[in-house]
C-alpha cells in the first residue's frame, strides 16, 4: 500500500516560486516533519516583523505571508545591500487527514512555527475483537434410533 503524502503539492508550487527572474514574493526556507499527531512546519523568516506574518486556511490550502521590510534613515549611503526588502509567500495543499481547525502557529528567533495535528478520524486505532461468549460450548444432540 503506497503511503499518502497531505502535502504533496508542495514542491510544485515552490518550484514555481523559486524562479530568480520572477520579481514578486520570495521563497520562505521550510522544513516539514511529523512529530507523533501534528505535522511541524518551520519556517525561516529572519528579520520579519511577526506581526506582518498571516497565515490562513481556505479549504485546504494553507497560505503563508510574511513581510520584511528594512528600518533605514534617510540619507544613507549603500556599501552594500544583500538583505533584501519585501513580501513572503508559501501556499500548502493540506489533505483531508488533518484538522484544520486546530492549527497553531508561533514566531521565535526568526522561525515561524506552523503545527498542524492530524484530525481523529485519520489516526491508527486498534479494533477490539470480541465475542459473545468467552468459553464457546459444543453441544451434540444424540438420538437414539433403535
Amino acid at each position: 500500500m503506497a503511503n499518502y503524502d497531505p502535502l504533496r503539492d508542495l514542491e510544485r508550487f515552490a518550484t514555481n516560486l523559486m524562479d530568480p527572474v520572477r520579481r514578486g514574493p520570495r521563497q520562505m526556507p521550510m522544513d516539514l516533519y511529523r512529530e507523533g499527531d501534528h505535522y511541524v512546519l518551520a519556517a525561516d523568516l529572519p528579520g520579519v516583523d511577526p506581526g506582518s506574518v498571516d497565515i490562513d486556511v481556505d479549504g485546504q490550502l494553507l497560505t503563508i505571508r510574511a513581510e520584511r521590510t528594512l528600518n533605514v534613515g534617510e540619507g544613507v549611503k549603500w556599501i552594500t545591500r544583500e538583505r533584501e526588502a519585501g513580501s513572503f509567500l508559501r501556499q500548502l495543499s493540506l489533505g483531508q487527514g488533518l484538522d484544520t481547525e486546530h492549527i497553531a502557529a508561533s514566531y521565535r528567533n526568526g522561525v515561524l512555527s506552523v503545527r498542524i495535528p492530524v484530525s481523529e478520524k485519520a489516526k491508527p486505532r486498534k479494533v477490539e475483537v470480541t465475542t459473545e461468549d468467552s468459553n464457546p460450548t459444543l453441544s451434540v444432540n444424540e438420538s437414539s434410533q433403535a
